[in-house]
């Protein structure tokens, strides 16, 4: 197994030149080529405090021979690492590349990866942030033609950035997994027919007694995972995200999906970060309320944007109320945390 990076094959983790770019790559390297059956990790804090987790090298392995597969990764592919080794994605990234004999392209972390890269690219995986903000800048929008394929996790794809990728040539792909997953174990391609994630491999799905998705994995050596994530399933390789369990709604007694509201409603806010919540209502039970990250609305722009709203959801999923907030707490990972904001 050589490490290429940049172009240049190394055959020892000590040979390569530490820079501030490379830091944290090398640093994994090192992790990777030690003795232990196993690197360090650390789950997303999605839902609380990042934990340790212990990632075996063998599962790290499996995970990524299902991906290099699909999508074809071998040794004369180029791959673009541009998120924090860090954290899993970063690091599968790194251990793609290792198994195909792969040259990876490493680029410091930031919020536009493309500005540096003059050069076709095989495969990529970003941040929903990144994507946005490479076709936000006139510099970097024509790049992101550069890359062939491109996995996109961490965060739900919105239909304002879906809709934006459908102009470029390249197969673009929304991830579900989970640090404990070792990475991605089911992808949706974008801009075609079918809206669900679909199983890599041998993976199989089912749905537990709240309908949520349990995972079987016979790759990993964990073989079973229970989430939190509603689903409609479709068959045993296949299935629709609805929502997480913890955030549901029941407003009047009607079971309200804050991310299938917030999806609708993208394109009405495609500049401001937002998200919708429940928050207890003497009448409801709970009420569905809109949280965006703005300065205070004006009446007269509150009230033009409700009469779009009423196009687009039912009357139950309307919010009934919108609250403002300059700055939205996030998790140790950059993720928003929801507050009913009382």
């Amino acid at each position: 197994m050589g490490i290429v990076l940049n172009d240049r094959c190394y055959s020892d983790v000590d040979e390569i030149s530490v820079t501030e770019d490379n830091i944290d790559v090398v640093s994994f390297l090192t992790e990777w080529f030690d003795d232990r059956e196993y690197v360090i990790g650390h789950t997303s804090g999605s839902t609380g405090t990042p934990k340790k987790i212990y990632l075996l090298k063998s599962d790290m392995e499996a995970s990524a021979r299902l991906t290099n597969e699909f999508f074809g990764i071998d040794t004369d592919s180029d791959l673009l690492l541009c998120l924090s080794p860090n954290y899993i994605a970063g690091k599968m990234m790194i251990v793609r590349a290792l198994l195909a004999d792969a040259n990876l392209l490493v680029v410091k972390p930031s919020s536009s990866p493309l500005k540096e890269i003059n050069r076709s690219v095989d495969f990529a995986a970003m941040v929903p942030m990144q994507v946005q903000e490479s076709l936000s800048d006139p510099v970097t929008r024509n790049k992101i033609s550069y890359i062939k394929q491109l996995i996109i996790g961490g965060a739900a794809v919105s239909s304002t950035l879906e809709s934006a990728l459908s102009a470029f040539p390249i197969r673009c792909f929304s991830t579900y997994g989970m640090t404990e997953t070792v990475s991605h174990i089911a992808l949706r391609e974008l801009n075609t027919a079918y809206s669900g994630y679909k199983a890599l491999g041998n993976i199989t799905f089912s749905q537990d007694d709240r309908g949520c998705l349990c995972i079987h994995a016979p790759h990993l050596s964990n073989t079973f995972f229970i989430t939190n994530d509603i689903v409609r399933l479709s068959g045993k390789t296949s299935f629709e995200w609805l929502g997480r369990f913890d955030n549901v709604i029941n407003s009047g007694g009607v079971k309200l999906f804050p991310e299938e509201i917030e999806k609708k409603i993208s394109e009405l806010i495609p500049d401001k970060r937002f998200y919708v919540t429940g928050v207890l209502d003497g009448r409801l039970g709970e009420k569905a309320v809109l949280i965006i990250e703005d300065q205070n609305w004006t009446q007269e722009k509150i009230a033009s944007f409700m009469k779009e709203v009423r196009f687009i959801l039912s009357p139950y999923q309307i919010p009934k109320e919108i609250r403002f907030v300059s700055n939205f707490r996030e998790t140790y990972s950059g993720k928003i945390i929801r507050e009913n904001q009382e």
